[in-house]
């Protein structure tokens, strides 16, 4: 009798120890795989993270192309302005200056004067690398300054523009007055009604007022080291007039200018 109850007992023990292993395994198990579920989960978000910071390389490679590809065309654009105002200003310059000179308002010395229509070799070129600068400067200062032009922006108001700059040139050559100050203020009136008419900016007319000054001083010094002269000057060593023709024609050669920019959408001002 003593022996079966050990009996009993050791398999009782043996069959309690059995469920408890297998207790324990199942817990294991079962804490095994909440603790996977909960590495998944966690590791699922920066996964998604990781994902997007593979796309965003393309996303800025893409937008990086685009912007390279819109300063190419605005550079192309650029020089395709700068050469249409470069042969403008040049061609004006030829034919304004071969109507001084028939009129002998303007003497060149024997020795630089060329064949081509009796005129200085560097006139053409300086004429058209300033109307150049000049086309480009007015459309870039209205941007700056948030006050893009819009009066009369047509090719048929610049037209009439040149054609009103042509007839105050030749009006300086064939006019006969009794002074030159007469001629000098009726080319002002003139030069003043042709920014109103074709322009009335704020930067216009400070732009042609500058363009005005820095170039009669120019053609001041020019005239000093004895480049060319003037007949029966008045200002020092040129006429009166001439700033008015400089006034007109950076006004004329800026609203070409401002005419060839269109294309290009002009930026919003940033104070």
């Amino acid at each position: 009798m003593p022996r079966l109850e050990s009996c009993a007992r050791s398999c009782s023990c043996a069959a309690r120890g059995r469920h408890e292993t297998q207790l324990g395994g199942t817990a294991a198990g079962l804490a095994a795989k909440v603790g996977e579920m909960l590495s998944s989960s966690v590791s699922s978000p920066s996964l998604t993270l990781v994902g997007h910071g593979a796309g965003s390389p393309g996303t800025s490679s893409a937008s990086s192309t685009s912007s390279a590809s819109s300063t190419l065309n605005l550079s192309q654009h650029l020089v395709q302005r700068s050469v249409v105002l470069f042969v403008v200003g040049a061609f004006m310059a030829l034919v304004l200056n071969l109507l001084q000179v028939q009129r002998n308002v303007t003497l060149f010395p024997d020795e630089v004067i060329s064949t081509l229509f009796s005129s200085a070799w560097w006139v053409p070129p300086c004429c058209g690398t300033a109307a150049a600068v000049v086309g480009l400067l007015y459309p870039c200062i209205d941007s700056h300054l948030g006050e893009p032009h819009k009066f009369k922006r047509e090719w048929a108001s610049v037209m009439r523009c040149i054609a009103v700059f042509v007839g105050i040139n030749h009006a300086s050559a064939k006019l006969d007055f009794a002074n030159n100050v007469q001629l000098s203020l009726t080319l002002a009136a003139l030069s003043l009604g042709l920014w109103w008419t074709f322009d009335r900016s704020r930067s216009g007319l400070g732009l042609g007022i500058t363009i005005a000054f820095v170039a009669t001083l120019i053609t001041q010094f020019l005239v000093y080291n004895g480049v060319y002269q003037y007949t029966s000057p008045d200002f020092l060593y040129i006429r009166s007039w001439l700033p008015c023709i400089f006034f007109s024609g950076g006004v004329t050669v800026g609203n070409i200018g401002r005419q060839l920019a269109m294309g290009i959408p002009e930026k919003p001002h940033n104070d």
